[in-house]
């Protein structure tokens, strides 16, 4: 079995910064993509960032050039770091990864449990 641990979410000030992490742990082969993902309520999930294996990054169009998104192949582990933020980035941020497992060499998607953000103006 995969888990996927995220840290970092809290309140912040509009034009503040937070710094995401998440941590894959469990039996694990490789990790292809990882991903950010966020759902404010009432609406529904979307993408927010991923980034390859190779470490190409992509991003919703709502935090190009505000949010960045890294990875530590070595530690399993995505970051997103998150600038300039704004009210609308309020949102429970949800990190993804595709997983090929150890052993069974399956190729499965996993969710963190997900991290509140939440951004005051």
């Amino acid at each position: 079995q995969v888990q996927l641990v995220e840290s970092g979410g809290g309140l912040v000030q509009a034009g503040g910064s937070l710094r995401l992490s998440c941590a894959a742990s469990g039996s694990i082969f490789s990790i292809n993509t990882m991903g950010w993902y966020r759902q404010a309520p009432g609406k529904q999930r979307e993408l927010v960032a991923t980034i390859t294996t190779g470490g190409s990054p992509n991003y919703a169009d709502s935090v190009k050039d505000r949010f960045t998104i890294s990875r530590d192949s070595a530690k399993n582990t995505v970051y997103l770091q998150m600038n300039s933020l704004k009210p609308e980035d309020t949102a429970v941020y949800y990190c993804n990864a595709d997983v090929i497992s150890g052993g069974s060499l399956r190729r499965n998607d996993y969710w963190g449990q997900g991290t509140q953000v939440t951004v005051s103006s």
